[in-house]
């Protein structure tokens, strides 16, 4: 399993702690579907940070960052320099 297929799978289990249905496709989006909000995305992005072990900064909060799974696991990539 990639790197990248690994942050997926993780930031998949952790929206099944909140979300009916976790298995949504790698690039739908997680906002305008309704399965993240601005709350929900602050949980998101302290998880990031505690399980990757990287900051998240200000210039860093995206939404381009955190759209989709796929967004998600190429921002990680990018911030662990992989």
């Amino acid at each position: 399993m990639s790197d990248q297929s690994a942050v997926i799978e993780d930031i998949r289990e952790f929206l099944g702690q909140f979300v009916s249905d976790p298995s949504v496709p790698v690039d739908q989006d997680l906002f305008g579907s309704g399965l993240v909000n601005s709350l929900f995305a602050m949980q998101l992005v302290l998880h990031i940070e505690a399980e990757y072990g990287i900051a998240v900064s200000n210039d860093d909060l995206d939404l381009d960052n955190f759209r989709s799974l796929q967004a998600i696991a190429g921002f990680v990539g990018r911030k662990r320099g992989d």
